[in-house]
C-alpha cells in the first residue's frame, strides 16, 4: 500500500503572520525551524515555514502568499494534539501565552479533563494532553 504507518505527514495551513506563528511554535512549544522560504515579492510565490523535530516523521507547514493572503479559518474542533503522558507543566502554558498563545476552554469536555488547550496566533488550537496514546490501543 502506498500509504503506510511510516509515511511522512505534513500538516499545512495558512498563517496571517509567520513571525508571530514562528515565535509561538519555536519559543513557546519548542519546535525547530526545519525549512524557510521567502517569496521576496515574486508573484505567485508563497512565504513558507516548516516546523517540527528533525527526527520526526511529521512537520507543520505554515504558508502565506503576500499577494493573495488566505485568512486562517480554524474552528474550535481544529486541533493539533500532543500527548505528553504527564501533567502539563504550568511553565509551558505560561511560555505559550508569553509567545502569543491564548489559553481557551474546549467545547469538548474530554480535552478540558485531560489537557490544556491553547490557541496559536492564527486561532488554531493546540491541545497538550496529559494522557498517552498508542494506535494499537484505545485511550
Amino acid at each position: 500500500m502506498p500509504f503506510a504507518g511510516d509515511s511522512r505527514i505534513r500538516i499545512a495551513r495558512p498563517s496571517r503572520d509567520l513571525a508571530a506563528a514562528e515565535r509561538f511554535w519555536t519559543r513557546g512549544v519548542g519546535l525547530s525551524v526545519l525549512y524557510r522560504a521567502e517569496s521576496g515579492g515574486v508573484s505567485g510565490e508563497h512565504d513558507l515555514l516548516m516546523l517540527g523535530h528533525a527526527e520526526a516523521s511529521w512537520h507543520l507547514e505554515l504558508v502565506r502568499d503576500p499577494a493573495h493572503p488566505v485568512a486562517p479559518q480554524p474552528t474550535a474542533e481544529d486541533l493539533l494534539v500532543i500527548y505528553l503522558d504527564q501533567p502539563v507543566p504550568d511553565e509551558l502554558v505560561a511560555r505559550l501565552q508569553a509567545h502569543g498563545g491564548t489559553r481557551v476552554q474546549s467545547p469538548n469536555p474530554y480535552w478540558n479533563t485531560w489537557g490544556v488547550t491553547v490557541e496559536d496566533p492564527d486561532g488554531y488550537r493546540l491541545v497538550l494532553c496529559t494522557r498517552d496514546w498508542s494506535n494499537t490501543t484505545t485511550a
